[in-house]
């Protein structure tokens, strides 16, 4: 069964690896002191929102969110700037149930709308978005309208 949950500070080590997975699947090179430097200081400093999807007690997929604001609506967003499902977890479901918890989570904190980026070559990622009623805004954009 899949939980999903966010983090604090002293559970950061659930998304380490998988934040490092993220990041090579994005071409970047493997370093886990800093994957794990980096996601400390997001949430100490209250940089950014974690949530966790476990398989019983495995970390198996994660989404971070990051504050903005919206001048014009003078509201606050959220930029959905990572998402990834370990390769051996694909096909459950994992990345729609993160998707829900982030909206959710959008909604609890009035949020107008959430906008994540992804590749434009990333199709997969895309169709899970758009079976999720994101709407592309462009090649790289999608939001989701909350209000």
């Amino acid at each position: 069964m899949i939980t999903i949950k966010t983090i604090a500070v002293n559970e950061v080590e659930l998304a380490v690896k998988l934040f490092d997975d993220y990041r090579m699947f994005y071409h970047q090179p493997s370093n886990i002191v800093a994957a794990k430097a980096f996601l400390t200081e997001r949430l100490t400093n209250k940089e950014s929102v974690i949530f966790i999807a476990l398989d019983d007690d495995l970390a198996v997929g994660f989404c971070q969110l990051y504050p903005i604001f919206s001048s014009v609506s003078m509201q606050r967003t959220w930029l959905l700037n990572d998402l990834y499902v370990d390769e051996k977890a694909r096909g459950k479901g994992i990345a729609p149930q993160l998707l829900t918890a982030a909206k959710q989570f959008g909604l609890q904190t009035n949020a107008k709308w959430l906008l994540l980026q992804t590749s434009a070559s990333n199709t997969t990622a895309q169709a899970v978005y758009e079976k999720n009623n994101w709407v592309k805004v462009d090649d790289f954009f999608y939001e989701l309208p909350l209000i």
